[in-house]
């Protein structure tokens, strides 16, 4: 079987993680050059990851069960970010295998980073509206400083400087013991057992003191009145009380926060749980309080997945033959997964996202990591990729897509041409006759809206930007 070798070039580093780098500009250019003996699976495993954010966004309100779990436990969407993390880690060793000029590289993530916060204010600031609501600019007190690309950048920045820093000390060749990449790249295990160590120290550790807010929910009946929120505890992680929620209001501020938490639709909080809804007479005051699900503390501990994902790009590079890849990233997957399961069922970590635990971390890279092998196998390996040509296609050029798409600003476009009414729109009309008329079900007929006027739509158009060498990268 041929052996598949890594490109040597610059072109899967970033871009949520990655579109061709021709230049720095953050613009959309034009690649006129060929690229050969590329891994695909990388592309095709990141325009998954897209594809299923799209998915539950937009989807999820009417099928629940693929969105993000209320609390404790771990959806379809869930495992969206932590795939993200992973492939961005895969993305910075094969951008970073060879650094001719420390320095030089140096200042290309110091720049992506902050190209990446920018763009992370802007669309999840709060200044870009929702698709159906024809408006924008946001309140700069109340400017939402957290999002996935800060996230995205803050473990970018951290793992691609060390990676960096590091260079040196990685061998050119793998030698020849079972578990040598360990120790390989210690520094890379050094760190993800520092942020390891201070997560757990401080979400068990700080003590979180009762807390107030102010209910801005015009729909609530409470709106305007100040809610106090019983805590003066250690070491909790239910909603109200946790320490990554504590961290977070004393950091960011409150009124910096995401104000529609997904524990909004737990069962504590509203009798038609896993959906939104009214929430009950008797809900607790927490059910109308914001919480960051991208705060400083859970983003912390998402290092990890980046971390993980640095290390599959490490095998990717070291180890020369498909079946010594495979089965060191089957062997890791599993583990990973079998252990995070262990210790959520056993109580000892529950899998929760929104504090992004050490279970979650160990389940969804694990599944990150079975996930790629499959790809792998099948794309590069068995060399079938025209069914998953989309998927490559929305991989190759993600920020578009994630930008158009995910964020909604392609179907806020649309929205703002109407006729007579801002309801009658052509994304609207597509939806009611196309789709939901078709198939007489509100649920079957947006999640296939979403499938094929979305997903499919976006996958032919990153198609056609291909064909024409055209891609938007950071």
């Amino acid at each position: 079987m041929a052996e598949i070798k890594v490109d040597d070039g610059d072109r899967h580093r970033l871009d949520i993680a990655a579109a061709p780098p021709v230049s720095d500009a953050n613009t959309v250019k034009r690649n006129t050059g060929k690229k050969k003996n590329r891994v695909a699976s990388v592309d095709v495993f990141r325009g998954l990851t897209v594809a299923l954010m799209i998915l539950v966004d937009d989807a999820g309100g009417e099928w629940p069960t693929i969105g993000h779990a209320p609390w404790n436990g771990c959806n379809l969407a869930d495992f969206v970010m932590p795939f993200f993390l992973f492939i961005v880690g895969i993305a910075i060793a094969l951008a970073l295998k060879r650094i001719p000029d420390r320095c030089n590289a140096t200042k290309k993530v110091i720049f992506r980073t902050l190209k990446l916060i920018f763009w992370g204010l802007l669309l999840q600031g709060g200044y870009s509206h929702a698709p159906d609501k024809l408006s924008y600019g946001v309140d700069m007190k109340d400017i939402r400083w957290c999002g996935i690309l800060q996230r995205i950048a803050l473990a970018y920045f951290i793992v691609g400087m060390l990676e960096i820093a590091t260079q040196g000390a990685q061998a050119k060749e793998l030698p020849p013991a079972r578990f040598s990449i360990y120790k390989l790249y210690f520094w890379h295990w050094l760190l993800g057992a520092c942020v390891l160590l201070v997560y757990l120290a401080v979400i068990y550790g700080t003590y979180v003191p009762t807390w107030q807010f102010t209910v801005y929910n015009t729909d609530s009946p409470d709106y305007g009145k100040i809610l106090t929120v019983a805590c003066d505890v250690r070491g909790k992680l239910d909603p109200p009380c946790n320490a990554v929620g504590y961290i977070d209001r004393q950091v960011l501020g409150i009124n910096h926060m995401y104000p529609h938490p997904a524990w909004k639709r737990s069962k504590a909080c509203t009798n038609r749980s896993p959906y939104e809804g009214p929430f009950k007479k008797d809900a607790p005051s927490w059910c109308w309080a914001p919480f960051e699900p991208e705060g400083v503390l859970s983003s912390i501990s998402a290092i990890l997945s980046t971390i993980i994902g640095v290390h599959f790009g490490h095998v990717l590079i070291q180890m020369k033959d498909h079946s010594s890849r495979l089965t060191h990233w089957i062997m890791m997957g599993l583990g990973l997964v079998v252990f995070g399961i262990l210790l959520h069922f056993t109580d000892a970590i529950p899998l929760n996202k929104q504090l992004y635990t050490f279970s979650y971390v160990c389940v969804t890279s694990g599944a990150a990591a079975l996930v790629f092998s499959f790809f792998y196998v099948v794309v590069d390996i068995w060399k079938i990729r025209y069914v998953f040509m989309p998927l490559e296609w929305i991989g190759m050029n993600a920020m578009l897509v994630y930008v158009m798409a995910a964020e909604g600003i392609f179907a806020g476009f649309i929205n703002g041409w109407y006729y007579d009414n801002p309801r009658n729109t052509l994304i609207y009309w597509i939806q009611k006759h196309i789709f939901i008329g078709v198939w007489h079900s509100k649920r079957v007929g947006i999640l296939l809206y979403v499938i094929f006027a979305e997903i499919l739509f976006w996958g032919i158009i990153s198609g056609i930007l291909h064909w024409l060498g055209i891609y938007w990268k950071l």
